[in-house]
């Protein structure tokens, strides 16, 4: 089953939140956000292609990865500033093509009831037009076919 994204773009504030419901427990949801080989299987748009340089999902880990498909290739970066197992992450995150432009991320990974997970997202942009040009990016597609990747990896596990 794949449960749907919500994501919410609050008028007049430079945030995105966002929430995801996985019938997975958190253990398999956050390994599937630690493992490189997992990420490159389900994070991003259908139509592109990963590779990662390096990914270590740890309190002071960075990562570097690109998509890219026949219209080109798009790099991302970041650092990992807090990693809790099971539980918490934030990280920064950048998009080559806006360089100068930093996110920090939010990631809480909730138990639910019946084995099941929820994944609560907040992401904050240093300025309004940040946001909302990340909002306006396809974002919200993108991760809604990389969640429901992620589910069918999960249930092949």
């Amino acid at each position: 089953m794949s449960n749907p994204l919500n994501l919410t773009v609050p008028e007049g504030t430079p945030f995105i939140d966002f929430t995801r419901e996985f019938d997975f427990p958190v253990d398999a949801v956050f390994e599937a956000h630690r493992d490189p080989a997992l990420v490159a299987q389900w994070l991003g748009p259908n139509n592109m292609k990963m590779e990662v340089d390096h990914y270590d999902f740890r309190t002071g880990g960075s990562y570097k990865y690109a998509h890219s498909d026949e219209s080109g290739t798009y790099g991302f970066t970041g650092v990992f500033h807090t990693v809790r197992e099971n539980e918490f992450a934030i990280q920064t995150f950048e998009f080559d093509g806006y360089p100068d432009v930093v996110a920090m991320d939010y990631m809480r990974f909730e138990a639910l009831e019946g084995n099941r997970c929820r994944l609560v997202g907040h992401s904050v942009y240093p300025t309004q037009e940040a946001r909302d040009g990340m909002a306006a990016s396809g974002m919200e597609e993108g991760m809604s076919q990389g969640y429901q990747r992620l589910d069918t990896l999960l249930s092949a596990r």
